[in-house]
């Protein structure tokens, strides 16, 4: 992560320059009036979070930590022979043999590895290494010298040998973490741990199971893992300390078009992916086209939204079960939904059940006794317009209603336009588009009726040729769009942008907010344009209003003005966000009233910016922040001042407050006491 209050000096110079140049210098002039006496309008702590999607790899080999690829080898399939790929054999076809049986321990994975070493160390027919199989995780390991490592599998062997356990380069010719198992000879499968420490690093490794005594074993849900994880929990630290740094309101989870598969077969299901991991059978996301073994599952998202300390939205499918109910081609009749229903009533028991409940306690076994905070669910995903969408909704809203009235239920059905012909208390918006039609839509929420359920946006993103990979000018809209769903937070309770995260080795969505490979990751410039927001959630958003001259147009601009009291600190700002879409830069006169130039502590104040010097510019592995926020000191703040706001840019002037403000009017005292005491 870049520490953001240590950029370069030429980059300092660059912010400061944001106040400093001389208005004569600037394109236009505008004027932005702040009334800091009002006490404004709460937004909601959710207003903006993630979603978060098996899409791109980005939990199976992303986000969830585990290092090992097909760890079941149950990805060809549950029969034999079976392609178990990637793994590979070790050695050649004179020195080892490998294939898969249904021989595995675990009923609901059958299919285990057979390994049969053909030569022997006796007499020198065996490399020094052994032979066996190896696994390169997810387009390689990366294992760092100085870090340990757990690795779990399960063996069973006719006679009795010694395994090595070990991570090594690709070609094998370098160890660099290594532990060695005597085996028994036994007709049962044991299962075996070890914590390894590397010596070396190598970001192309893989892990190798291998074996210089002749004879048979066989190897089953092999896992490795790094034992330093995001709060222990086995999230990708680097990955998970991105989007903590976001500061999200909520997480919504696990999809998306994943949660319902192309065909029902292979649709997201949540029973399958509770319980121990080698219990888990997996499943082929056909939506997204690869095999996860489910190691990110139901409990994995509840557990990341607790650990984000962030509201969980659990999306299931309208008609969610072993056997997925409504996907994108097939539907199951309203008359045969009543299992569906209560399968989805198990999975909130899961989640918020005592541990005396019957999913309760299989949520107490996983080691959280304590129930989640589930309040949000969220009937289907882009569903509305399928065969039985409304009265399936229906039926598993009665059922949730009368056993968990506080539930908050989303319905997929667009109520922005057009009242629903169903009760929900929220709707879900999505959109994709190009980045001058996301601008425009700025004020799509102005005029949706404020009666009925609220606004869920629950997906948005600047899609197309002006979005590149992740560039400048997608950015740039989607700012806009977030500071109109401010400005309408009286109807937008939920925004997140979408998808979160790509595996730059298997991009099946473009663009993305995160980027990485085995070791490496960067924020795209969508990702930092969040940044702006995260001081949002539960803040309160105050009057302004812009205006310009007659030779001046508003036609590039939208801005907004929240106040924020950071409880850790016990500091007040007062926050003012601008989006210049434009190509020419625009001077900016603030006048803010309600406060004085006592009131505001510069040494508290700083201004954030974030532009480039051209529109489709992004970001790379490596430069990751060829275009990310850059922050300086305000050091001249003031409640009149001057702006620049350059071309093609978010600005954010970030006020930091006195805490006893002695030209304060009396509402504003009765604002910030309720509020701080309310904190």
């Amino acid at each position: 992560m870049v520490d953001m209050m240590n950029m370069t000096s030429l980059l300092m110079i660059l912010v400061v320059a944001v106040i400093t140049v001389p208005a004569q210098l600037a394109h236009a002039t505008v004027t932005l009036a702040v009334n800091a006496s009002d006490p404004g309008r709460q937004m909601p702590s959710t207003l903006f979070g993630l979603f978060f999607e098996e899409i791109n790899h980005a939990g199976s080999g992303g986000l969830w930590a585990e290092l090992v690829q097909n760890r079941g080898f149950e990805a060809g399939g549950q029969n034999t022979p079976s392609i178990f790929e990637p793994w590979y054999k070790v050695g050649d076809q004179l020195q080892v043999s490998i294939g898969t049986e249904l021989s595995s321990p675990f009923q609901r994975n059958p299919v285990a590895l057979k390994i049969e070493v053909l030569c022997d160390s006796g007499d020198n027919s065996c490399p020094s290494g052994g032979v066996g199989a190896a696994n390169p995780g997810f387009w390689g390991m990366s294992i760092v010298a100085g870090s340990t490592y757990k690795v779990e599998l399960w063996v069973r062997s006719k006679t009795s040998f010694s395994l090595s356990v070990a991570f090594t380069s690709s070609d094998g010719t370098t160890v660099l973490a290594q532990s060695h198992l005597s085996v028994e000879a036994s007709e049962e499968w044991s299962k075996r741990s070890v914590v390894v420490a590397a010596t070396s690093t190598d970001h192309n490794a893989r892990l190798a199971l291998t074996s210089a005594t002749r004879g048979v074993f066989w190897v089953d849900q092999v896992s490795a893992l790094p034992t330093d994880t995001y709060k222990g929990h086995g999230f990708r630290k680097e990955l998970a300390t991105m989007i903590a740094d976001l500061k999200p309101g909520f997480l919504r989870f696990p999809g998306g078009c994943y949660v319902e598969g192309q065909r029902m077969a292979n649709a997201f299901r949540w029973r399958d992916s509770v319980g121990p991991y080698e219990e888990r059978p997996g499943h082929y996301g056909d939506v997204w086209n690869y095999w996860t073994d489910d190691g990110f599952g139901y409990f994995e998202g509840l557990q990341l939204a607790e650990d984000l300390g962030t509201a969980p939205i659990w999306v299931f499918n309208n008609a969610h079960s072993r056997f997925a109910g409504v996907s994108h081609e097939q539907s199951v009749a309203t008359e045969l939904i009543g299992p569906f229903v209560q399968n989805v009533l198990d999975g909130i028991e899961f989640a918020r059940g005592p541990v005396d409940s019957t999913w309760g306690a299989v949520r107490a076994e996983m080691g959280h006794p304590e129930p989640f905070q589930l309040q949000h669910v969220a009937v289907g995903n882009e569903d509305c317009n399928k065969p039985y969408y409304t009265s399936n909704y229906m039926e598993f809203y009665n059922a949730i209603k009368l056993k968990y009235p506080d539930i908050q239920i989303i319905s997929n059905c667009d109520a922005s336009i057009a009242p629903l012909d169903h009760p929900a208390d929220l709707y879900d918006y999505h959109i994709y588009t190009n980045a001058k039609n996301l601008f425009a839509m700025r004020h799509q929420f102005d005029h949706s009726s404020r009666s009925g359920p609220k606004a869920f946006v629950s997906e948005y993103a600047v899609t197309g040729t002006d979005s590149g990979t992740g560039s400048l000018y997608a950015a740039l809209a989607e700012a806009a769009f977030l500071i109109g769903i401010e400005l309408n937070s009286d109807l937008v309770q939920m925004a997140s942008y979408a998808p979160l995260f790509v595996n730059a080795n298997d991009r099946r969505w473009n663009p993305d907010a995160i980027v990485f490979n085995s070791n490496q990751q960067y924020g795209t410039p969508s990702y930092w344009m969040q940044h702006f927001f995260k001081s949002s959630n539960g803040a309160h958003l105050i009057p302004s209003t812009v205006q310009a001259d007659s030779s001046t147009s508003l036609a590039s601009i939208i801005t907004s003005a929240v106040r924020f009291h950071n409880a850790s600190s016990g500091m007040e700002y007062l926050i003012v966000k601008a989006v210049n879409f434009g190509n020419t830069s625009l001077n900016v006169n603030l006048a803010v009233t309600g406060i004085s130039a006592s009131n505001i502590i510069p040494g508290e104040s700083n201004i954030m910016v974030m532009t480039s010097s051209g529109v489709m510019d992004e970001n790379s592995f490596t430069n990751p922040v060829k275009v990310a926020p850059q922050v300086s000191k305000a050091t001249n703040a003031a409640p009149n001042m001057e702006l620049v706001l350059p071309a093609n840019s978010i600005v954010a002037l970030e006020l930091g407050l006195a805490p006893a403000l002695s030209s304060r009017s009396e509402s504003l005292t009765k604002f910030v006491d309720t509020f701080i005491s309310t904190s």
